[in-house]
């Protein structure tokens, strides 16, 4: 890792509200994984985000929009960002959701064949197409027509709107988790 987790007692003033709202956020929303320590040091995105607020607090604000009074389906939202993180072959992001897409229901198969950045063959149309959404945008370019077409027609404009803003929210997540080398949390067990 190329910075290391801040202690609490270490904060500075412009980091001190930061850490509270997104420690309470974390508490709150992102549950099953590793994303404070035991010394409530903040890991994954979190820790870099808090190291440079100038850029963490704006990050965080989006993470915020995006999972407040979300119109995607869970399922729907987790086969993207699992997508995204597998192009990316963002380790700390396929950890955190392969265990949140686990505890929404999905199987170890479809979790396995999403991290491997394939499409798994028991999706929904809508989660289908969430996949296609996401592998085309995440290739660069255009997202195609057709697959903007299949994905108003099955998740609404709205739908297709977080969609596209979770996709590149999970992008610039993925070359940061990426950029500072975040690794996947050691088990409690592990040396």
């Amino acid at each position: 890792m190329r910075i290391s987790p801040i202690s609490p007692t270490e904060l500075g003033s412009d980091q001190r509200p930061l850490y509270e709202d997104m420690r309470s956020g974390i508490e709150k929303s992102f549950r099953g994984f590793k994303a404070i320590d035991s010394k409530g040091q903040l890991l994954g995105p979190w820790a870099a985000w808090i190291q440079f607020p100038k850029w963490g607090r704006p990050a965080w604000e989006l993470v915020k929009a995006l999972s407040a009074a979300p119109i995607l389906e869970k399922s729907v939202r987790e086969v993207a960002i699992l997508t995204t993180g597998a192009r990316f072959r963002s380790g700390y992001e396929i950890y955190a959701h392969a265990i949140v897409a686990n505890l929404s229901g999905a199987s170890e198969e479809r979790i396995a064949t999403l991290a491997a950045g394939q499409r798994p063959a028991d999706l929904t149309p809508e989660e289908a197409v969430s996949f296609d959404v996401a592998s085309a945008l995440v290739s660069g370019g255009v997202l195609p027509e057709p697959t903007y077409e299949r994905a108003l027609r099955l998740l609404g404009a709205g739908g297709t709107a977080e969609l596209i803003h979770l996709v590149g929210l999970y992008c610039m997540v993925s070359v940061c988790l990426n950029g500072f080398d975040v690794p996947v949390p050691r088990s409690e067990g592990d040396v």
